[in-house]
C-alpha cells in the first residue's frame, strides 16, 4: 500500500487527513520548477513568480486531495471504512479498511477520483478562458511565451496538471485508478475478485516496468533529462512494487474471508475505569500487570481512551489519591484506536491505529470494549491459512 506514516493536517468529514515527511520534498520541487515557468512568464518579477508558485503548489495539492477525497466518500456510502487519507511522494491515497465486495463497488469507487479531477480540469480551463480567451490555450500547454494575467497563469497550471494526472491516473496498471477500473471489469466477466486483482497486477507490473525502461533510456540518451529520467524510472518501481504489493494482499484477504475480529481478539481485556483514583491505578494495575497502557472505560464499560504509566508517574504522589485516571488519561483519537467487533478481520490489514499502539480497542455498536485485538493475535490468524496450505 502506499504512504505510510503520515503528520496529520487536518480532518474532513471526519477523516484523518495526512502527510508523510517525502511530500515536503515535492512540495519543494514544485515550487521550484513552477517559479522557474512564471519567471519566464513574467521576467524580471521573481518575488512575484515565486508566490504564484507557491499558490500553485498548494492548489495541485489541494486537487489531489479532492481527487481522494472522492473515492473516500463513494467509498463510505458504499460502507467501506476509510483510515485516512495520505499525501507523499508520488501523490495521495486514501485508505480503504476494507476491500470493495462487488465489481460495481469497486468501478464506482474506483471511477470517482478521476471524474473529481475531470472537473477540477475543466473547470480551470474554463475559468482561464474567460480570463484570458485569446491566450489561455497556450498557458495551459505551459508555453513559456504565452502572454496571460496572474490569474490566468496559476489557472493554466492548474489545467494542465489536473489533465495531465487525469491521464495518468486512468492508465490500465494496477494500482492506479485504470487498473482499479480493469479489475472490476475483469472481476464482472470473471466473478473471481482474485483471479481478476492478478490480472490486474499482471497490468501493473508490465507498466511499471515500461517506466522504468523509458527512465533509464532517457538517463542514457544525451539530452533526455537526468531529473526526468530519474523520477520516471522511480515511479515505475513503485508501480510495479504496489501492484505486487496488492496482489498479496488480495490472496491474503481471500484465505482469511469469513473471519471477523471477534473471532481473533482477547475477549477479556483489563481495562481501567475512569474514576480510579491514580494511586489505586498505579498499584493495582500497573505495578500488577507491568504494562505500559490500559484502555480507559466509563461506568457502563464504553471505550473512552489510554491511560499511561508515565502519565499516572508524572502526578505528584501526594496528589495521587486525590486524582483519578479520566483527569490524565489521553482521549481517543476519533476511532483510531477501536474496532467493530463484527468487522472483517481484513479491516485490520490498513489499520494505522494498530500499526501505531500495537493493539486495537474491539467495541460493539454501544462503545462498549469487548475485547483486545494485537498485532501478534493478527499475525497468527494471517498464519494459520498459510499453513493449512
Amino acid at each position: 500500500m502506499f504512504g505510510g506514516r503520515s503528520i496529520q493536517l487536518i480532518r474532513v468529514f471526519g477523516i484523518r487527513i495526512g502527510v508523510d515527511p517525502t511530500w515536503f520534498f515535492v512540495l519543494f520541487l514544485v515550487i521550484w520548477w513552477m517559479s522557474q515557468h512564471f519567471k519566464d512568464i513574467f521576467p524580471g518579477h521573481d518575488s512575484k513568480a515565486f508566490v504564484l508558485a507557491t499558490i500553485s503548489a498548494i492548489l495541485f495539492f489541494l486537487s489531489v486531495l479532492l481527487h481522494e477525497l472522492g473515492h473516500a466518500v463513494v467509498a463510505i456510502r458504499s460502507g467501506i471504512g476509510i483510515a485516512g487519507i495520505d499525501l507523499w511522494m508520488f501523490g495521495g491515497v486514501a485508505k480503504m479498511s476494507s476491500d470493495t465486495r462487488t465489481p460495481g463497488e469497486e468501478f464506482r469507487v474506483a471511477v470517482a477520483g478521476p471524474l473529481v479531477t475531470l472537473v477540477i480540469g475543466a473547470a480551470c480551463y474554463g475559468a482561464g478562458q474567460l480570463v484570458d480567451p485569446g491566450h489561455f490555450t497556450q498557458a495551459a500547454e505551459l508555453r513559456h511565451s504565452a502572454q496571460v494575467s496572474t490569474a490566468g497563469a496559476v489557472l493554466s497550471f492548474l489545467a494542465f496538471i489536473n489533465f495531465a494526472l487525469l491521464l495518468f491516473n486512468l492508465l490500465p496498471g494496477f494500482p492506479l485508478d485504470g487498473g482499479r477500473i480493469a479489475r472490476a471489469i475483469a472481476w464482472w466477466r470473471t466473478g473471481d475478485r482474485e483471479r481478476a486483482t492478478r490480472f490486474a497486477a499482471v497490468l501493473g507490473r508490465g507498466l511499471g516496468y515500461l517506466l522504468i525502461a523509458f527512465g533509464l533510456y532517457s538517463l542514457l540518451t544525451p539530452g533526455g533529462g537526468t531529473f526526468g529520467g530519474l523520477w520516471t524510472a522511480a515511479i515505475g518501481l513503485m508501480l510495479a512494487q504496489a501492484a505486487r504489493a496488492e496482489e498479496l494482499r488480495s490472496r491474503l484477504t481471500s484465505q482469511i474471508a469469513g473471519l471477523r475480529v471477534a473471532d481473533v481478539m482477547d475477549a477479556e481485556p483489563v481495562a481501567l475505569p475512569a474514576e480510579t483514583h491514580l494511586d489505586r491505578a498505579l498499584d493495582d494495575f500497573f505495578l500488577r500487570y507491568r504494562w505500559p497502557w490500559f484502555p480507559v472505560v466509563d461506568a457502563a464499560g464504553r471505550f473512552l481512551g489510554f491511560v499511561s504509566r508515565q502519565k499516572v508517574e508524572a502526578v505528584p504522589e501526594a496528589l495521587r489519591a486525590g486524582s483519578m485516571v479520566n483527569q490524565v488519561m489521553s482521549v481517543e483519537d476519533a476511532g483510531t484506536y477501536r474496532i467493530g467487533i463484527d468487522e472483517p478481520l481484513e479491516a485490520l490489514l490498513g489499520s494505522e491505529g494498530l500499526r501505531r499502539l500495537g493493539a486495537l480497542m474491539a467495541v460493539d455498536r454501544d462503545g462498549v470494549l469487548r475485547g483486545v485485538v494485537t498485532l501478534d493475535q493478527l499475525r497468527r490468524a494471517l498464519q494459520a491459512p498459510l499453513r493449512a496450505q
